[in-house]
């Protein structure tokens, strides 16, 4: 259900049934929280984000705001689009930073930046071409302030008195040569909001003329003329640029700007407007859009493309739209476009040796276009080089298929392919290419001395050890490869920044180590701190933390992370237990049993984790691997139950082997999927003492069209849909089940109403269940109220049903 306007104000009561029948039992509490245990995790201060500048001198030390509280929260609220904003200040932001600190990388020296706006919400943060200026944003109860930062002096000041428009896409970006701001901003003379008539002008009407146009489930979606004319109204900005000193110039005329990039010589920018008709079945990006060149003064020189409705593109990981997509500047150029182009109409059934190609066009843009490279599995991307190489990658989302290859970026012809393997085998990952900002300030492939195209790569390092990051040497022609740094154990490291000058900067973390920079010399491997940010849950130092590694009944591996509490010992006897898992669909068995994670790793604590219940007297089975596999010419979801039945028993026969764990008192739960995986494991098994569900979607025929990784739609597997819906067999779950709901669930498939409706068919079939309701939460929840609450009715249903199960 979508909610405009919703009133703000500060005092809320939990509703634990709401828009129910009288029939229904309803309860209505103020908001609880958790024990003093769980209380001191969430209070827990906050690492400050860090950003570096290019050239790796310094860092931003950007602080991060506590919870918001419900009165934050609840704002007025206009869903448009699939775009949720604030009216009353025209932001779709969050909360934002509230603080800056810079620190010089070899002195060591840390400052903060004075002169910010009192209680600040800072968002958008650039940093200038010159790194000589921080430009970002400061959100206020009424408007979107532009601000600045001197580097040098360290202060900050507001640019203008012009309000932004932060609703849609990238609000600022700074002009290649760093002597302007590249802004939005509220349209002048705007005027007040339309206001919808209490006469319906007539119906609202939607039609269908025979094409296929299947559509997934969306929130927040535009349902009537006014919507469409709120849209308008707060979407539309007026591109400015401003100089240093606060002047603006105007560019264009007032519109609705999906995209802005400027080319790299700055000469040219490339603009994506939004335009109609729009459409009450898809979000914006959906929406028609126009294509342009505009030159530096926003004189359009030339409309590159007309994007119309994209309502029709066929349900499928592997179908695109039709026509050209993906329109960008190649970094290595001054000002030459390449975009992409479906061959095969955008239909992946269709049998085609080429799937797409990839076209450029350079400046002046009146020539024709030319064709650059073509693919036979569908283009991921293009990775450039300043020498004349690129690195081409294509990918097919049904076979689970990844390529990349070597290619003249002059000429467009092949010269190697230099990765062919299976996107879901992690232990082949070459991981991310590093990345050098060129001579127009562009981020190209860091290369190597020599004549061959000699590259670096980041990687995760996932091994049959574990996660053991890497940073690799590898030479594209010769397929030779180096690997010059490896994260070693007890620690997780992790490399972030690598220029070629013999030093790395990684993020260092161990069990019982928060995680901090260092730089590393290359040579001897020593490391100077560059951080020394504290441990944030002193109440944990001391719990045990185990990877555990073991056999599902046909043979597959299973992982998951397992908490002991401090002081534990296996002969103080079994525990109870709660396991929290999230399914993933793999295509091969051997994929789904490659290790995850890694045992080395700091134990950050969210606000939807379970790990708070080791401090209440549980073992935790986190992340408790459940992996859903259909080989061959079987989709994963056509034996879903079984196999996370089959996940589910091999977990607990394991940990009740150790010896610390009551098979009788254990726990199942989790958010979103793995939600609707508890559901169906109290459907289907009697392995649980009780099961906790947090936005979740239970009847799959309320997401038609497919849904996670599925790409059948109902009416091509009904019975997969009926199979996997724990709604089907509401009357068989008899174990206690507490679900946990947003009222408010932004994301695509899990409408609150899907609980609603599990907890009437499960009352109604005599079950024990208890619904929780979450006023103005969304998929995520926010507020310090919901959040301790959330952890409140949590604790209550674990010590109720589980720790303290009747027998």
């Amino acid at each position: 259900m979508k909610r405009k306007f919703t009133p703000r104000g500060a005092a809320f009561a939990l509703f634990l049934l709401p828009f129910c029948s009288a029939a229904i039992a309803q309860d209505n509490l103020t908001y609880q929280a958790p024990p003093e245990s769980i209380r001191a995790l969430v209070d827990a201060p906050t690492t400050p984000s860090v950003l570096f500048t290019k050239s790796r001198d310094k860092m931003l030390l950007l602080e991060r705001p506590d919870f918001p509280t419900i009165a934050d929260i609840a704002q007025p609220v206009l869903g448009l689009a699939g775009i949720r904003l604030n009216p009353a200040n025209n932001a779709a932001g969050g909360t934002g930073f509230t603080a800056i600190m810079v620190k010089d990388v070899k002195s060591g020296q840390e400052s903060t930046v004075t002169g910010l706006p009192a209680e600040a919400r800072i968002g958008n943060v650039a940093i200038s071409p010159d790194e000589k200026w921080v430009a970002f944003s400061n959100s206020t109860k009424t408007g979107v302030e532009l601000w600045i930062a001197d580097m040098q002096q360290l202060t900050a000041k507001k640019l203008t008195d012009v309000a932004l428009n932060d609703a849609f896409g990238a609000t600022l970006v700074w002009t290649p040569r760093g002597t302007h701001i590249l802004a939005k901003f509220i349209p002048e003379g705007r005027g007040a909001a339309p206001k919808a008539s209490d006469v319906p002008t007539g119906p609202v009407v939607q039609e269908s003329l025979g094409k296929t146009a299947p559509s997934r489930t969306y929130q927040n979606l535009l349902e009537n003329p006014h919507d469409e004319a709120l849209f308008d109204y707060y979407m539309t900005a007026q591109l400015g640029l401003v100089d240093l000193q606060g002047n603006i110039t105007k560019l264009g005329t007032p519109g609705i700007y999906r995209s802005l990039n400027y080319s790299p010589d700055g000469n040219y920018l490339l603009v994506q407007q939004v335009k109609r008709p729009y459409s009450y079945l898809v979000p914006v990006f959906s929406f028609p859009y126009h294509v342009l060149v505009w030159d530096s003064k926003g004189n359009e020189i030339k409309k590159l493309h007309e994007a119309p409705l994209a309502d029709n593109v066929p349900i499928g990981f592997d179908n695109v739209t039709p026509g050209p997509r993906a329109y960008s500047w190649r970094p290595d150029k001054a000002a030459t476009l390449y975009w992409v182009e479906a061959l095969d109409g955008g239909l992946a059934r269709k049998k085609a040796d080429k799937r797409d190609a990839v076209y450029q066009l350079e400046a002046p843009f009146a020539g024709q276009p030319t064709t650059l490279i073509t693919t036979s599995l569908r283009f991921g991307g293009i990775t450039w080089a300043d020498n004349g190489y690129a690195v081409l990658s294509e990918r097919w989302r049904q076979s689970r298929s990844e390529k990349m290859t070597l290619f003249d970026s002059n000429s467009g012809d092949t010269i190697k392919t230099i990765a062919d393997r299976s996107s879901e085998d992690t232990y082949t990952d070459p991981g991310r290419f590093v990345y050098t900002p060129n001579a127009y300030d562009r981020s190209v492939l860091l290369l190597d001395k020599g004549k061959q195209p000699t590259v670096f790569t980041i990687s995760e390092g996932a091994s049959p050890e574990g996660d053991r990051p890497f940073l690799m040497r590898w030479n594209l022609i010769s397929g030779k490869t180096d690997t010059l740094f490896r994260s070693q154990a007890p620690y997780y490291e992790s490399p972030l920044y690598f220029d070629n000058t013999g030093t790395l900067i990684v993020s260092r973390e161990s069990v019982e180590e928060p995680p901090n920079y260092y730089t590393v010399n290359l040579k001897n491997r020593s490391m100077t701190p560059l951080t020394a940010f504290p441990h944030p849950y002193p109440s944990l130092k001391g719990v045990q933390k185990q990877q555990l590694s073991y056999p599902r009944n046909d043979g597959l591996t299973l992982t998951g992370t397992l908490y002991l509490p401090k002081d534990y010992k296996k002969e103080d006897g079994p525990l109870p237990m709660l396991m929290w898992a999230y399914p993933r669909e793999f295509k091969t068995a051997a994929a789904a049993s490659q290790v995850k994670g890694s045992p080395y790793r700091f134990t950050r604590i969210a606000w939807g984790s379970p790990i708070y219940w080791v401090t209440r007297g549980y073992a935790v089975l986190d992340n408790a691997d459940m992996p859903i596999v259909g080989e061959g010419d079987e989709e994963p979801n056509d034996t879903f139950v079984p196999q996370v039945q089959a996940n589910a028993k091999a977990a607990i026969d394991y940990v009740t082997s150790l010896g610390v764990a009551d098979p009788k008192r254990i726990g199942v739960g989790g958010h979103s999927y793995g939600a609707f995986m508890t559901a169906n494991l109290l459907a289907h098994t009697d392995l649980f003492a009780a099961g906790i569900a947090r936005s979740g979607a239970y009847n799959r025929t309320l997401t038609p069209f497919g849904f996670q990784a599925e790409p059948r739609t109902y009416w091509e597997a009904p019975e997969v849909y009926y199979q996997m819906s724990p709604f089907s067999f509401a009357d068989k779950i008899k174990t206690p089940i507490l679900l946990i709901h947003g009222m408010d669930d932004d994301n695509s498939g899990t409408f609150p109403i899907n609980s609603e409706r599990l907890y009437a068919a499960i009352k109604g079939h005599g079950g024990t269940v208890r619904l929780v309701f979450l006023p103005k939460e969304l998929h995520g929840y926010r507020a310090k109220e919901s959040v301790f609450h959330t952890l409140w009715e949590m604790d209550q249903w674990l010590e109720k049903y589980v720790k303290n199960k009747a027998d």
